[in-house]
């Protein structure tokens, strides 16, 4: 099976001599394996999902509110506001800057819509051999109620930059954007990727890391509002030594939809990645997703790879879904794995809390936080972090936990 050619250029523009009829679209053969999938930047290459497809299975179409076929028409703008440490450059930019694209090409109809959809971009560069003095943060608030909205943000870390960067999502609509990070050869970068929409907000997200050589990533995506939430980061690299760290956290409640879909593409030496997600569920038809894909091709030899996803299930009526994917090319790996699971409390943690004199509410309590507080200890920004578990709480008490 061939690889479907990616058909336009950076900017949404067809490529010259493209072919974005419907029949070309009709042409793209399902991908067998992830490293065969389809991208482009052009809407019309992509098929209208149904729901129907592996990509889409379990998210509910109807509450994408047009997203995913072309009738959700930009009605409202997202309001961007950036608190950066004074090393830290920040620009808006328009659609043709060259910058963007960078880090990788929209891999689903929604990504391809936003891409061509956005007027303006947010970049944020991290300049080489330059050590960020305090952390960032960059607010994208939504649109508002009944409203829709495309966006793009890129992060840029130069050579030798190092810096930690928070991107909070927070208001009501319906917004679908890419991120991306481009990581330069040698940068360390920590990211936090907080979705605490209002109950009402539609998010879908792709957001694209690109590891330069011998670069660091520690990306870490936390969801907790909304009523659906899709983020799908996409790992590559560059260069051989590359290190990624991808971790998640979220907590959803009654109703909710919360999906993640992770990809990681090795396909050169040398480079590791570490992918940890958990997730808490509450709730009737609380409902989390989570797929993971690593790829690990021919020449990616010596590749360090494992991924793991864990879900806490609270009350009766919510629902986990989890999927570890694994694709090896090549025997000479120095190591990898994958491994799920998903349960409600474990009756042995609580008897032994509970026979030490802690109240079943209290020793409820902390099995939750304990579950959690691996997650919660790399992310070394102390004001998201203690901002996040006053959150746990807050979600544990609405159900009496």
């Amino acid at each position: 099976m061939t690889v479907a050619e990616n058909n336009t250029a950076p900017g949404g523009a067809p490529a010259p001599g493209a072919d974005t009829t419907a029949s070309a679209a009709e042409a793209v053969v399902p991908a067998v394996s992830r490293g065969e999938r389809f991208t482009s930047y052009d809407v019309e290459a992509f098929e209208v999902p149904s729901g129907r497809e592996e990509n889409w299975r379990f998210t509910p179409m109807k509450r994408l509110r047009g997203l995913h076929d072309g009738s959700a028409a930009a009605t409202g703008q997202v309001t961007v506001d950036a608190e950066t440490a004074p090393e830290v450059r920040v620009e808006t930019v328009g659609r043709d800057d060259e910058r963007l694209g960078a880090a990788g090409t929209p891999s689903d109809r929604i990504a391809a819509q936003a891409y061509s959809s956005f007027e303006k971009a947010t970049l944020v560069t991290v300049p080489g051999d330059t050590k960020a003095s305090a952390p960032s943060t960059v607010r994208l608030t939504g649109p508002g109620e009944g409203e829709t909205a495309y966006g793009h943000v890129q992060i840029r870390a130069e050579a030798f930059a190092e810096a930690a960067l928070v991107l909070d999502h927070v208001g009501s609509g319906t917004y679908a954007d890419n991120v991306e990070f481009v990581i330069g050869d040698g940068a360390h970068l920590t990211v936090v990727s907080v979705q605490d929409w209002a109950d009402d907000a539609v998010h879908v997200s792709e957001q694209h890391l690109r590891l330069g050589r011998d670069a660091t990533l520690r990306h870490i995506v936390v969801t907790l509002g909304g009523d659906l939430v899709r983020v799908s980061p996409t790992a590559t690299f560059a260069g051989p030594g590359g290190d990624v760290d991808m971790l998640g956290l979220h907590f959803a409640d009654a109703g909710q939809h919360q999906e993640h879909r992770l990809f990681v593409d090795h396909a050169v030496p040398h480079c590791k990645s570490n992918v940890l997600y958990k997730g808490a569920l509450q709730g009737d038809s609380a409902h989390a997703v989570w797929i993971g894909d690593v790829l690990i091709r021919a020449a990616a030899e010596a590749t360090e790879t494992f991924e793991l996803n864990r879900n806490l299930v609270l009350t009766e009526g919510a629902r986990a879904d989890s999927v570890p994917n694994l694709e090896i090319e090549t025997g000479e790996i120095t190591g990898a794995g994958h491994a799920s699971a998903t349960g409600r409390f474990d009756d042995e943690q609580l008897f032994y809390l509970q026979s030490r004199g802690i109240p079943e509410d209290q020793a409820r309590r902390l099995v939750v936080r304990g579950f959690f507080h691996e997650i919660l200890m790399k992310i070394d920004i102390p004001e998201v972090r203690e901002r996040l578990e006053a959150a746990i709480e807050d979600e544990l008490q609405a159900i009496g936990v």
